[in-house]
């Protein structure tokens, strides 16, 4: 039995890479990219989908490498001590704004976040293989699956609800806030990701391959339960990115900016912290809920279908300000599914893992979670990617002053833009929400 404080150490993880970098990636790029750094919606959407193929190759080959390496810190665990200072630094770049024209702009962008998503392969395929090296026992990896949960959306609650008091407090421009912001967030998600490689312990050696073969990649697309998983999670991705992106802008145009009651700010980070924090409790309850519901499996297909009917229902709300109260109540019943599924997703992985090893004889397990890091950067992106077409083709354009470098925004037809957010943020992901429980209801493993 592993003891509390490795369980601690390894929440610190996804707390870092989950609930501070890829929260803030998700729900503040779309919006950072095109209102405060400059790019056109073209430039942001081509930028995601191109960091998409790059993710292509770079994850199953972490997957590959971090399988084969060997080290006195183990198999896993190197990539999450060495890789801690790069992920850190590279993420505040990230979000500073360079004084530079169009051009330099669009390339500053483009080469920070191809080395972020190689940073963040470089740190997350290594963690999310872990959860197999610490423990064998099936109900200790719910266990450690719903501490990373747990960490992952108790600091999601953090960094999005003082977000805009941050901003505020830092002052100056809003380029001035981003990068101060970056600056500490980064330094405090190297230091999580630093202290998960050193609290916790890989018990078990993975059956090795010792050479690289293009054999372990055809084998993965004949093992059916990893088609289904990676389904499923492109799926869960989807449905997050459609929300996270959506909601500052759903903010700004659909509720015509920050809702203000007394001195508490309703800003989009603060509307999506109420669900983080749902997460965090559900994603904590989500072995007792597994446990009474009888299986991994029929526990997903009820966690999916709590999403798609409130993000169903979500969409009738009216479309004013003095609604705010229902429509977080009605996000926070949506977020309850995902509380549920969320642990669920790397531990049905880790069974993934073990019937590749059980059919082929040695170990994938960095190259079968890449995949699930894949699909998350898949989903993320291409449903950030889509928001800013989707709300070009509704009406919403942006460019950069040639002469005074300010980003200005123009709306061609606001009924359809605001239409097309609000279903962004709920029919879409309803949509996508039945797609999930079907396909995690043929799941070819019963466990």
């Amino acid at each position: 039995m592993a003891p509390l404080r490795e369980k601690i150490g390894y929440a610190l993880g996804d707390a870092a890479s989950g609930g501070i970098t890829w929260k803030i990636m998700s729900i503040a790029f779309p919006l950072f990219f095109t209102h405060v750094f400059g790019l056109s919606f073209a430039d942001a959407a081509a930028l995601m989908l191109v960091a998409r193929m790059f993710d292509v190759v770079t994850d199953p080959l972490m997957g590959s490498i971090a399988d084969r390496t060997r080290s006195r810190w183990g198999t896993y665990r190197p990539w999450l001590i060495f890789g801690s200072i790069p992920f850190g630094i590279i993420f505040a770049l990230l979000l500073f704004t360079p004084d530079l024209g169009p051009v330099g702009k669009r390339i500053w962008a483009y080469s920070f976040y191809l080395l972020m998503m190689a940073c963040y392969t470089m740190v997350n395929v290594p963690y999310g293989s872990l959860l197999d090296v610490m423990t064998t026992d099936d109900n200790e990896k719910n266990e450690f699956s719903a501490f990373r949960m747990v960490g992952a959306y108790a600091m999601g609650f953090v960094t999005l609800l003082s977000f805009p008091y941050l901003q505020r407090w830092i002052g100056g421009t809003e380029q001035h806030q981003y990068a101060v912001l970056g600056a500490a967030f980064g330094l405090l998600a190297a230091l999580m990701t630093l202290a998960c490689g050193l609290l916790t312990r890989e018990r078990h050696q993975p059956v090795r391959a010792e050479h690289f073969s293009f054999r372990q990649y055809a084998d993965l697309f004949r093992n059916k339960p990893w088609i289904y998983m990676t389904m499923v999670a492109i799926c869960t991705n989807f449905f997050n990115g459609f929300r996270y992106a959506a909601a500052g802008y759903m903010i700004t145009y659909c509720l015509g900016g920050d809702v203000t009651i007394g001195r508490f700010i309703i800003n989009y980070t603060v509307f999506m912290a109420f669900s983080e924090v749902t997460c965090m409790i559900f994603g904590a309850l989500s072995p007792a809920f597994t446990r009474r519901i009888g299986s991994k499996r029929m526990a997903f297909v009820w966690a999916a279908g709590i999403c798609c009917v409130f993000s169903f229902l979500y969409f009738f709300i009216p479309m004013d300000a003095a609604y705010i109260w229902l429509m977080i109540a009605v996000s926070v019943l949506t977020s309850i599914g995902a509380g549920l599924y969320s642990p669920l997703l790397w531990s049905m992985y880790a069974d993934v893992a073990d019937y590749a090893t059980e059919k082929n004889g040695t170990s994938s397990t960095g190259l079968i979670f890449s995949s699930g890091t894949m699909a998350q950067k898949l989903g993320g992106a291409i449903s950030g990617s889509l928001i800013a077409m989707l709300l070009g083709i509704a009406g919403l354009v942006s460019h950069t002053d040639m002469i005074t470098g300010e980003t200005i925004v123009v709306i061609t037809d606001e009924d359809s833009v605001r239409t097309m957010v609000w279903a962004l943020f709920s029919l879409f992901p309803a949509v996508i929400a039945a797609l999930m429980a079907l396909l995690a209801y043929k799941f070819p493993l019963k466990k």
